[in-house]
């Protein structure tokens, strides 16, 4: 399912932080949307996640135009996975339990059966009954990863998947996520300021004064 973008733009208190931001995703596609804090990235990503209205132009996933509140939410909930960057686990469930409540919310049925294989996927199969605050943070991460995917997306999105985690952690979580996105069939973006993750993507897109180019 392919992502557009076209004529995006924001401002806060009259200051621009996005404009005229226009690009295609295809479906399948691995892309990076690169850029330093304060750079428009996590605006982007509210604004594509249907979070956040922008003042100008559209974003549309597939046929369905995306937009805050309503709609938004609908294709959010329908056609997307979404890896924060603070993962969002809920403390008081175990793993197993976050990712029943991801296909809860998502469709209102459980696929347990989809459950398994993606916790066993990413070598996290015996930490089902953790809580979030038992797991290390690469394992937090591949929980997170997991409830991204349980909800079968078109459209696999990570904010600062790497933030804080070495080289070879770093190449392990990008590795996991153009993997277990193509084999969901999903495309991929992933907002960061990490420019270690650049060999690992097909393609990387970078703010600049507001606008993505590449």
């Amino acid at each position: 399912m392919q992502l557009s973008l076209a004529g995006v733009g924001l401002s806060y208190n009259g200051r621009s932080v996005l404009q005229d931001v226009s690009f295609d995703l295809r479906t399948q596609e691995s892309a990076l949307l690169l850029g330093p804090s304060g750079s428009g990235k996590s605006s982007l990503i509210n604004i594509i996640c249907g979070l956040q209205t922008p003042d100008a132009g559209s974003v549309t996933l597939g046929d369905a135009q995306v937009a805050a509140g309503g709609v938004g939410d609908q294709v959010r909930r329908r056609s997307m996975g979404i890896i924060f960057q603070t993962l969002r686990l809920v403390s008081a469930l175990s793993v197993k339990a976050n990712l029943l409540l991801a296909q809860k919310l998502q469709n209102g049925a459980h696929d347990r059966s989809l459950i398994d294989a993606t916790l066993e996927r990413l070598e996290i199969a015996h930490l089902t009954d953790s809580r979030p605050h038992e797991l290390s943070r690469g394992e937090a991460q591949r929980a997170a990863i997991a409830r991204a995917l349980v909800v079968k997306p078109a459209l696999l999105i990570a904010d600062e998947p790497t933030s804080a985690l070495d080289s070879t952690n770093t190449q392990r979580v990008a590795e996991l996520l153009i993997e277990a996105s193509q084999e969901a069939g999903a495309s991929l973006l992933v907002a960061t300021h990490d420019d270690r993750l650049k060999p690992y993507f097909q393609r990387a897109l970078t703010i600049e004064d507001g606008r993505v180019v590449g």
